[in-house]
């Protein structure tokens, strides 16, 4: 499985898979991550590739110690179907 890399120079998280990039915009406001966008290309969709992108973002956030935002309906939605990563909400 692809690895979620954080692209700093763009804001964003990504995660390729099959030449295509799904990705996370972000923000960091002191020790939390806020999350305004989630995409994942139309050739990604319905895969599970944003599922593994959103994994990817909230163990790498979890790791840095930072609380999420999820402003993103699609981020907001994942993290409320996923009971393990709900104590990083802000």
């Amino acid at each position: 499985m692809a690895e979620v890399s954080d692209n700093t120079a763009e804001s964003r998280f990504e995660l390729v898979e099959e030449g295509q990039t799904a990705f996370a915009d972000y923000r960091v406001s002191g020790d939390t991550l806020v999350i305004p966008h989630v995409e994942a290309p139309t050739a990604l969709r319905g895969t599970g590739a944003a599922g593994r992108l959103m994994e990817g973002v909230l163990t790498l956030a979890r790791q840095r110690g930072n609380k999420v935002v999820p402003l993103c309906g699609y981020a907001a939605a994942y993290i409320r179907r996923h009971k393990e990563w709900q104590d990083l909400v802000a």
